[in-house]
């Protein structure tokens, strides 16, 4: 439970009401599908900063996956996209790193090591860095969504 209460404090997620316009246009637009905008766009108005979270984590997987269809496809434009979109999400999970935890310097260590990699494999166009990333990224979104399961658990027990 530790390890759990250490992810939350070490890491600030972004609250909808203080992000700028092109960050809510961001993160909404991790669906790219015109019928699912309104509702996306709801989404991150009223979603909870752990939510806002898992959403930046689902769309980096994503993102990352588009990338490496893009390198089996031999699309260098959507390879190069796919990838900066991924590094902007990277971006801002280190700007609101927590670094009073002792989690956030770990975090930032991997974050750093993603963006580097991503970075490698746009130049590269190497397959292999972008399935590893997306192993990292995959892990921290399956980490994160469990933790805000046993931290809702955890909240119920408490009451």
């Amino acid at each position: 439970m530790a390890i759990i209460s250490n992810l939350y404090q070490g890491y600030q997620p972004l609250r909808a009401n203080n992000m700028n316009n092109e960050n809510k246009a961001e993160v909404s637009n991790i669906s790219n599908n015109n019928g699912y905008k309104q509702y996306h766009q709801s989404l991150v108005n009223t979603a909870t900063p752990q939510e806002l979270t898992l959403m930046l984590y689902n769309g980096l997987v994503k993102f990352l996956k588009l990338a490496y269809q893009g390198m089996e496809e031999k699309n260098v434009e959507k390879v190069s996209n796919n990838i900066i979109r991924a590094q902007d999400i990277i971006t801002e999970f280190i700007s609101t790193l927590d670094f009073k935890y002792e989690v956030s310097n770990g975090l930032m260590l991997l974050y750093d090591y993603m963006n580097r990699s991503l970075l490698d494999a746009n130049i590269k166009k190497d397959k292999e860095i972008i399935e590893e990333v997306i192993g990292y990224a995959e892990e921290l979104r399956d980490t994160w969504s469990q933790a805000m399961k046993l931290a809702r658990q955890q909240m119920a027990v408490n009451k």
